[in-house]
């Protein structure tokens, strides 16, 4: 009796402290589904309202351009459009962009040149832009940006309400929010993640209070459970068409105890799954057989000496009416390639010596060798060709490219890696701790077990039902609970 006795009065004062949180987390829950994370540029609208490169304006060679930057090793090199200018972007540490047409370095741009960048993004005239200020500090929307702080707030005069956030340093827009865009992320994101910004600017007060409060919810749920097998009180023999008489509750508490014992289960699963995802004591590993595969595979660091001058007529013949907007610089098993994207869907692989549109896939062959190579001394225990998602690789946001080959080490870590053929790049690896995490966190916190997960809207059905249900439950115990502590606190008033 004494353990019941407090076994009930936790359960009531955890859940008056924990409920109205474990309703908004349930609700958000839904918003997440359709409005996804917080407001951001998506790449595809980046590439949409990016202008075309002028080929014929590119007067340096990618190499060039790298000794101008004092950039010996690049990392990652883009070529694209910068105030209505070809440049290029290196990537390597804090990014540096080289004008391609006469070698200048851009420098920080004042408030007029950033008016214009906001208003060739927006395809709207200088005079129906704002500048909001200058953010030396994140906001509710630059959160995920701290590190390209100062950014520029621009405010457009259109019907979405738009927001702009331009950096002075890369010189193009890096956040994109609208009215609607804010506002899902007020109904979703933001109090699912508990995104407030004056506590996510803080990394590690923010990580705690998710640990905790999940970590509580989880007592919550398991104390509810318990409850609900103790409380429960059958005569002898059993009989089924009298179970709700074997409820001892009445009103709201035997409605609460309903949906407890009906979605108590899904709600410890999902509380424990979110605890989960921030990787508490660094349960999963980083490591896993493979570390030199990337560079097996690419043939080694970028050499931008083997990529010749851009020849804009050349270019023209080959591409065929593609439209250019963003050329990335690649090395594939050992040779130079550009990556073109354009408005079309697909990106364009072209071979630089001599150039030419690469049309067939990586062979298999090829790959495998590569990989032996980057791992030589670790067995593979099975390769595969998928051209369909498997239970790890699948398709999520974006969606990522099929067919793809499925290595399976025969290390201690049990790792899996994914190698995309068209590109001979690594694009996905887990070890035997990530793949169970993909079960314990993104299996119970999302419920995408491909069995209904690829069968929507009936995947969404399910879930808005579990999830009211559990928000229900919540509200009801809040209601309960805080009707339970008015009458205690007015009795020892009066």
């Amino acid at each position: 009796m004494s353990l019941r006795k407090w076994l009930i009065l936790t359960h009531r004062y955890l859940g008056i402290a924990l409920s109205l949180l474990f309703v908004v987390w349930f609700l958000s829950g839904i918003g997440m589904i359709y409005a996804g994370g917080m407001p951001r540029l998506t790449p595809a609208l980046r590439l949409a309202r990016e202008p075309p490169l002028d080929l014929t304006r590119i007067r340096l060679t990618a190499s060039e351009a790298a000794a101008k930057a004092g950039r010996p090793s690049p990392g990652r090199v883009v070529l694209l459009t910068i105030m209505d200018r070809p440049a290029y972007r290196l990537s390597a540490g804090r990014p540096v962009t080289v004008f391609a047409d006469n070698g200048e370095l851009l420098a920080a741009i004042d408030e007029a040149g950033v008016m214009a960048i906001a208003s060739r993004f927006m395809d709207l005239p200088v005079g129906r832009l704002a500048h909001a200020g200058v953010l030396r500090s994140a906001d509710q929307w630059t959160i995920a940006q701290r590190g390209q702080m100062p950014l520029h707030k621009i405010a457009a005069d259109d019907a979405a309400r738009t927001e702009l956030y331009i950096s002075a340093r890369l010189g193009e827009v890096v956040v994109h929010t609208t009215r609607g865009s804010r506002a899902l992320a007020w109904a979703a994101a933001i109090p699912h993640w508990l995104y407030f910004a004056p506590l996510r600017v803080n990394d590690a007060l923010w990580r705690q209070v998710v640990l905790w409060t999940s970590g509580l919810g989880i007592v919550l749920a398991i104390i509810g459970l318990a409850l609900a097998i103790i409380q429960f009180s059958p005569s002898r023999p059993l009989r089924v068409g009298r179970i709700g008489s074997y409820i001892p509750y009445a009103g709201w508490m035997r409605w609460h105890y309903i949906t407890g014992v009906v979605f108590g289960v899904f709600t410890l699963t999902w509380v424990f799954s979110g605890l989960l995802s921030m990787e508490p004591w660094d349960w999963v590993d980083r490591g896993g057989a493979g570390g030199g595969l990337r560079e097996a595979l690419t043939g080694g660091p970028l050499d931008l000496s083997r990529f010749p001058a851009i020849d804009a007529a050349a270019w023209d013949h080959v591409v065929r009416g593609h439209t250019v907007k963003e050329v990335e610089f690649l090395r594939a098993q050992d040779d130079p390639y550009y990556l073109v994207r354009g408005s079309e869907p697909a990106p364009l692989l072209l071979a630089a010596n001599p150039l030419g549109v690469k049309r067939e896939s990586f062979s298999i062959a090829s790959i495998m060798t590569r990989v032996r190579e980057g791992a030589p001394n670790v067995p593979i225990a099975e390769s595969a060709v998928l051209t369909d998602y498997d239970s790890y690789y699948y398709a999520r946001d974006p969606n990522p490219p099929l067919p793809v080959v499925r290595i399976k080490f025969s290390d201690p870590n049990r790792t899996w890696v994914y190698v995309d053929p068209a590109m001979s790049q690594v694009v996905a690896q887990f070890t035997g701790r990530k793949r169970v995490e993909r079960w314990v966190y993104h299996g119970f916190h999302s419920l995408d077990f491909g069995f209904w997960y690829l069968k929507r809207p009936l995947w969404d059905i399910g879930v808005i039902a579990l999830s009211l249900g559990g928000a229900a439950s919540s509200a009801i115990g809040l209601f309960v609970g805080f009707r339970r502590l008015a009458r205690r606190v007015k009795r020892m008033v009066f």
